[in-house]
């Protein structure tokens, strides 16, 4: 078996435990869990020192799985994923299938559709959504590439992903696009 399929194996036997992992997102080195299993996300976040009211974003496989956990999808965010050039984070008014720490105090939660290979493939295995924050404590710099992640997150997490930990690639963190009032979405992050 090669490397990359075993990672995906373990990586979803540990979300399917409830355990948090770390491993390369689309954008950056990430801590996750099961976006639908509360005791993994307060676990997450306590690892991470993350306050209460700032909630995570949660990686989705495609836009049926981005409809779990949106309340509200305007009727224009299919032709938005289309054409999207880089990774991209909505700010969707949250259905009850989210654990309720990934909500917003506004009542939204932000879903992104993945296009990383390997996130993809974990997502669609998990059959979940996959909880996705920065692997730092809260208030630190954001690891771009491993070697960036602190020791303490490493040690503190149940699994550590292998793959592309050798990879150097820094990506722009995500855009970030909130439904607006009119039902219209509106770009809050470029």
């Amino acid at each position: 078996m090669n490397i990359f399929r075993q990672e995906v194996d373990v990586a979803v036997d540990m979300l399917l435990s409830q355990q948090v992992i770390l491993y390369p997102t689309d954008t950056v080195w990430g801590l996750g869990c099961d976006a639908e299993v509360p005791p993994a996300v307060e676990k997450l976040y306590k690892l991470k020192g993350r306050p209460e009211g700032k909630p995570s974003i949660v990686l989705v496989a495609d836009l049926a799985m981005l409809r779990r956990y949106a309340a509200e999808v305007p009727a224009e965010l299919e032709a938005a994923l289309a054409a999207q050039l880089r990774p991209t984070t909505y700010l969707l008014p949250a259905s009850r299938a989210v654990a309720p720490g990934l909500v917003a105090p506004d009542g939204t939660v932000g879903l992104r559709v993945v296009q990383d290979e390997f996130c993809h493939k974990v997502v669609r295995r998990l059959g979940h959504g996959l909880v996705s924050t920065s692997a730092n404590k809260t208030g630190e710099p954001t690891p771009a590439i491993y070697t960036e992640v602190d020791p303490a997150i490493v040690r503190g997490v149940d699994y550590v992903v292998s793959w592309r930990q050798d990879d150097e690639t820094r990506v722009a963190p995500s855009r970030v696009v909130r439904l607006g009032a009119n039902g219209a979405l509106e770009v809050v992050r470029e």
